[in-house]
């Protein structure tokens, strides 16, 4: 794949003329790297926010002008992101605080003896919400292929027992940034019956999705992944279940009626829909920065969004392959369709002295580390001898007798410039030629540079 020379301009960021420290003492623009862990901020959602914010106001019930302004911008978010999802006549949408959130209250609506499946290279935040009374979890291996996953679900579900069956599948992995083949996977649980539940984390930000075309019964996404800052998330999809569930809080909001009974006790009678499940006052800024973001992608246009960054991710892995020291991680293979998620590992460097060099001495900011996915991360560099133990690993999340394990992790999106990925390319080029100009030192676990030694 040859890299387009003539990429587009991304969108306006927060943060993008913001200049960091470096060990030197000298100032560097900030390269922002991470947009895998939480983007930042459009600039169009956050000037959306500053518009609405003197005029913000509690949510539902509230009799004063703020309050019903407060509550008509809270439903029609609420529309907006329907509309971003294509979601179906009768699905509704939820506010949470994130997908992590989003998950363990689907989790909580999922009917006793219900059977879940997943592939061990889930997000934790997938992974293991399910892992709770009532509920059985089987955890489906690695695959290596497309074909290989879809033949692995139908061979699990084939031997499945009677009863309600889930599987819960990310769209694109957020260590590999590989997208995954969810109408097929979805087309096989429909067939024996198990309904599906996508955890689009890192897809939402990058491609469109359309719960209808993917026919998936739950999505479930992250503001702060999809350039709105407040911790809101979504979960969407169908109502059936989510109606028949405890609530996911109890609280005012979530309550019909709350009457007295001659006993003493308290007899409650819950609404349905998403009011069932968003007990307490809403964030309503966060769900407003959600549709705000959604709203702006939408006018960018996902076909040029992702053609602009096909040509950035290939620019990554085409100069980082030109460096034998660098070993990109995949799961499906090379030239396998991803994100702007990569993950890779440096021969005889340790991932996080690698990454604490590269925003010490370079302003970059990346991710080392098993990215909350450690039985993927596991099965990625299981028997690569080329990851170095080093001195400032992250002892913390590996197992007794098992060798630092740990990999660096550059994701970028629709707001990164060029430059920060020639930048990056450079520095990588730089650091294994040449080796840090600085002295790190381990604390609490994370490397970190020693300024009196060099």
């Amino acid at each position: 794949m040859s890299v387009n020379t003539e990429i587009c301009e991304p969108l306006a960021v927060l943060g993008a003329d913001v200049e960091v420290p470096l060990a030197s003492g000298d100032k560097v623009g900030y390269a922002a790297l991470d947009y895998a862990a939480s983007a930042p901020a459009l600039k169009r959602v956050w000037d959306d926010v500053a518009a609405y914010a003197p005029y913000y106001g509690s949510v539902h019930r509230g009799a004063g002008y703020l309050s019903q302004l407060s509550t008509d911008l809270f439903e029609q978010s609420r529309r907006t992101v329907a509309g971003f999802l294509d979601l179906r006549d009768g699905d509704q949408v939820v506010f949470t605080r994130a997908t992590t959130d989003s998950l363990n209250l689907l989790a909580g609506a999922v009917p006793a003896g219900t059977e879940v499946f997943a592939f061990e290279t889930e997000h934790h935040a997938s992974l293991l919400p399910w892992r709770r009374e009532g509920l059985s979890v089987r955890y489906l291996r690695a695959p290596r292929s497309h074909a290989e996953a879809v033949a692995a679900l139908e061979e699990a579900l084939l031997g499945a027992a009677e009863g309600p069956k889930l599987f819960c599948v990310t769209g694109a992995s957020n260590v590999t940034g590989e997208l995954w083949p969810i109408r097929e996977l979805t087309a096989v649980a429909h067939r024996y019956g198990a309904r599906v539940v996508l955890d689009a984390a890192q897809l939402a930000p990058h491609h469109r999705v359309s719960v209808r075309e993917l026919d998936v019964d739950w999505v479930a996404f992250s503001g702060h992944k999809l350039y709105a800052p407040f911790g809101a998330g979504v979960l969407a999809g169908r109502a059936d279940w989510l109606d028949a569930a405890e609530p996911y809080l109890a609280g005012g909001g979530a309550s019909r009626t709350v009457a007295r009974e001659l006993d003493g006790s308290v007899a409650v009678q819950w609404h349905t829909g998403p009011a069932r499940h968003e007990a307490g006052s809403p964030n309503v800024i966060g769900a407003y920065a959600i549709a705000s973001a959604c709203r702006a992608l939408d006018e960018a246009g996902f076909e040029a969004l992702e053609a602009r960054e096909r040509a950035l991710v290939a620019k990554l892995t085409e100069g980082l392959a030109r460096i034998p020291e660098v070993r990109v991680l995949s799961l499906f293979g090379e030239g396998s369709d991803r994100v702007g998620v990569v993950s890779f590992v440096v021969r005889g460097w340790n991932s996080s002295h690698f990454s604490a060099a590269l925003s010490a001495e370079y302003g970059i900011g990346v991710r080392d580390g098993l990215f909350c996915a450690h039985p993927l991360v596991r099965t990625l560099l299981g028997g690569d001898e080329e990851a170095a133990p080093g001195e400032c690993g992250a002892p913390e999340s590996s197992l007794p007798g098992e060798r630092s394990l740990n990999a660096i992790r550059v994701s970028f999106g629709a707001g990164t410039p060029v430059e920060h990925l020639d930048r990056f390319l450079a520095a990588v080029r730089e650091l294994v030629s040449d080796g840090a100009k600085w002295s790190y030192r381990n604390e609490g676990g994370r490397c970190v540079v020693d300024t009196e030694q060099r």
